[in-house]
């Protein structure tokens, strides 16, 4: 019978499969615990990496192999819980492409110039911060600068973005837009998305940023779109830290005069409310949800 027919898709769906299940947020917390617990998983992995291999870029390749095993837990858990809704709940796509009148290509371009003016303005909140400690300022210059660039690529603006997204937009932001108030939903997400870093000086810019990704989901709907923000930051960041100009700075103001940097940050700041203003007339919204994509339990079935 067509009610028993089992559900098929294509291999290389990444989305669907988690698309049924929409955390509140109970459903969120226990995400957050189970991100905990891959931690300790991913940490047992490089330990385990490094015991094996005595080289000079082990810790890189531990890196690139831990940092997915991190989200497993997590992934199980939502493709199972999925799986169990899929036939007689409706689902929300965690990947949509409502991009309005702006087209998809323009938005993408105009989303990355707004993320590295995002970037820049976080750095007078950075220069007030207090110092970092000698070993977190020690491993996140090892991340930065002490690993091959090819592996910290992959790593801050492959993997990083691919998955942390998932979790903090598709699943979180996604589950709590059908849950309560947007406005609370995207911060709540922009916080979660703060916490996994782990440390104050990363989660304040986290919080700040996971906010701008958090409505640019919430009126296109699109998870590519903030996988390509985080990128765009994360790149960013990379690579200007390898810069010769930049290995002893660590801040923009240390390095132009004050007018300078004024303007600058300024028009960034110009930037993103321009920016802001633009989604927001240009992209009409299908509901007060968000654009996000509805899937019926009877489209599911005739897959």
């Amino acid at each position: 019978m067509p009610f028993f027919r089992k559900i098929r898709r294509s291999s290389w769906d990444l989305y669907s499969g988690y698309s049924h299940y929409v955390p509140g947020l109970s459903g969120v917390l226990l995400l957050l615990l189970l991100f905990v617990v891959g931690n300790f998983l991913g940490s047992f992995v490089s330990f385990i990496f490094g015991s094996c291999f005595n080289t000079e870029n082990a810790m890189a390749y531990s890196m690139l192999v831990a940092y997915p095993v991190i989200f497993i837990p997590a992934m199980v858990y939502c493709s199972v819980k999925s799986r169990n809704n899929e036939m007689f709940d409706t689902g929300y796509a965690m990947d949509s492409s409502n991009f309005g009148r702006i087209g998809g290509w323009k938005l993408a371009l105009m989303v990355s110039v707004v993320t590295v003016a995002a970037a820049i303005l976080m750095d007078p909140v950075n220069s007030i911060m207090p110092p970092m400690p000698s070993r977190l300022e020690i491993a996140m210059k090892r991340l930065t600068e002490g690993f091959p660039l090819w592996a910290t690529l992959l790593s801050v603006s492959v993997l990083a973005p691919i998955f942390e997204e998932w979790l903090c937009r598709g699943m979180i932001l996604r589950g709590l837009l059908q849950k309560i108030n947007p406005a609370a939903a995207m911060a709540i997400s922009a916080l979660c998305f703060a916490l996994i870093h782990f440390n104050i000086w990363q989660a304040l810019p986290a919080f700040v940023l996971g906010m701008l990704f958090a409505y640019v989901y919430y009126k296109t709907g699109s998870l590519k779109l903030t996988m390509l923000m985080h990128c765009v930051n994360n790149t960013f960041s990379v690579l200007t830290s390898r810069l010769d100009t930049m290995k002893d700075v660590d801040f923009l103001s240390q390095v132009m005069e004050k007018w300078q940097y004024v303007t600058l940050l300024c028009c960034c700041l110009i930037l993103i409310v321009l920016f802001i203003d633009i989604l927001w007339k240009n992209i009409p919204m299908k509901s007060e949800r968000g654009n996000i994509d509805t899937i019926d339990a009877k489209d599911m079935a005739s897959i």
